[in-house]
């Protein structure tokens, strides 16, 4: 998984590409740094280039949910389509972080 950041005054902003998967812990590492950095602002998840999730990267989800409203911020996921929106739909992850189309 490769990710881009994009900051605002109002949010930042990451959009993950490729697959997001047990072997990108080190990458949740990266951005759990960014969610430190980021002083409570909004933090969005931008997944319409990723093209795959596994139940690991479905953790990872959660694991940044935690950490962004532990600094005081709210985590937002957009743009998931096709096999990476079931994934997300079926392990009902709406019912825990804030998804946007």
């Amino acid at each position: 998984m490769e990710f881009k950041k994009t900051a605002t005054a109002e949010a930042t902003e990451l959009s993950l590409s490729g697959r997001l998967e047990f072997t990108d812990h080190d990458a949740l590492r990266d951005i759990i740094g960014i969610v430190e950095q980021s002083g409570g602002k909004r933090f969005v998840l931008n997944l319409a280039d990723l093209a795959f999730i596994d139940s690991a990267g479905l953790g990872m989800l959660l694991i940044l949910q935690e950490e962004v409203e532990s600094h005081g911020g709210a985590l937002a996921v957009r743009g998931a389509a096709g096999d990476v929106k079931r994934s997300i739909d079926l392990a009902r992850i709406g019912e825990i972080i804030t998804i946007e189309d």
